[in-house]
């Protein structure tokens, strides 16, 4: 729920359902949020042409492009976070969207409140700043480096695109380099709920950041995992 003088988060809902979108619209302003409806993937693709969001809410299973395709397409031009709805909560259907770039994803039929919590979360991480006063510092990762007190990853000269997930997990990594980290820790540290399924979830987060930072994501040096452990950040 949007709280103080905060302008309210805007979100757009892409279902193929009228019934579904008329639903979600109507708790979703209950609770404080603005938002725009699309009724398909091309729909959707025609609002963000003209209109930036604060949380993007898609339906998998969609007549003509799906979701998936949908959500990769976006990522390729924005890190706005999404969060997925699936008919099919098999784990298989999960990673397909964490892999094109969704930042969680929720399966049907789900809770309204269910609902609520998981925007709460994802907007939440995508609003955290690290500190202005903070002195700069940065993590090198060979050709890749992170600006700690900006939150940046850079190759190079040039930017490096992280999702809003992405860029809460080297927040947590960057804090503690070189120290293993739990699944339930990291599950814990993105505020998501708690289980199995979320704590598989960040081994697709992970796989990807390490796309992002490693030179051979198969072999990686820096994000590296602990047998027994978790994973640990050890930059150079």
């Amino acid at each position: 729920m949007q709280t103080g003088t905060e302008p309210p988060a805007h979100i757009l809902v892409v279902d193929d359902d009228q019934r579904i979108r008329t639903l979600l619209k109507q708790y979703l302003i209950r609770h404080g949020y603005l938002v725009t409806e699309a009724r398909e993937a091309a729909h959707a693709r025609r609002i963000l042409a003209g209109l930036a969001f604060d949380l993007l809410i898609v339906d998998v299973m969609m007549p003509g492009e799906d979701g998936f395709s949908l959500t990769q397409g976006v990522r390729d031009k924005t890190d706005c976070p999404i969060l997925l709805l699936t008919a099919r909560g098999d784990t298989e259907d999960r990673i397909t969207g964490l892999e094109a770039g969704a930042d969680d994803y929720l399966p049907k039929p789900f809770e309204p409140k269910e609902l609520l919590l998981r925007v709460a979360a994802i907007l939440r991480r995508a609003a955290i700043v690290p500190a202005k006063d903070e002195p700069p510092k940065t993590l090198v990762f060979g050709e890749t480096r992170y600006d700690i007190s900006r939150g940046e990853l850079w190759q190079g000269d040039a930017p490096v695109r992280l999702t809003s997930t992405e860029a809460a997990l080297m927040r947590v990594f960057a804090r503690t380099p070189n120290e293993a980290l739990t699944r339930a820790r990291l599950v814990e540290e993105l505020g998501g709920p708690t289980g199995g399924a979320q704590e598989r979830a960040v081994d697709v987060q992970i796989t990807r950041l390490r796309r992002k930072i490693e030179a051979d994501p198969k072999n990686p040096r820096y994000l590296q995992t602990v047998r027994g452990e978790g994973y640990m950040l050890t930059p150079d």
